[in-house]
């Protein structure tokens, strides 16, 4: 297990995450100020976020601007949330293991005691 490529892959996937978010967050403030750009904006990205990266640098051959704000939104989206994002992920990856445990638990718990239940013994009339 190579827990450096983990993390680098890892980090790469919250950034691109945090550019997702940033779009967002840059769409919902044009829907309202210019809504041409905003829709501008929504079919250019249409596919293409998967990797935030490689969406910015897109985005800077079209529109800089854009560009430029949308990576000043994910920087500060980025200072709020990494405060507090590592407590969070390992809290909710323990709390998620449990609820599945519980949940494989009663189920072949319950599976067990339906296969054991005891069976009515015939009786003859005689």
């Amino acid at each position: 297990m190579d827990l450096k490529q983990i993390a680098k892959d890892t980090a790469k996937t919250l950034q691109s995450y945090l550019t997702y978010q940033a779009l967002r967050t840059v769409l919902a403030q044009l829907g309202e100020t210019n809504p041409p750009l905003a829709h501008w904006l929504q079919n250019f990205s249409a596919g293409k976020i998967q990797d935030g990266e490689v969406y910015i640098e897109e985005l800077f051959l079209e529109k800089s601007d854009l560009a430029l704000r949308i990576m000043t939104v994910r920087e500060h989206i980025a200072a709020e949330v990494t405060e507090f994002l590592p407590e969070m992920v390992i809290t909710g990856i323990k709390q998620a293991n449990m609820e599945q445990r519980r949940q494989h638990l009663e189920r072949i718990t319950q599976l067990n005691l339906s296969d054991s239940s005891p069976k009515t013994p015939k009786t003859d009339n005689i």
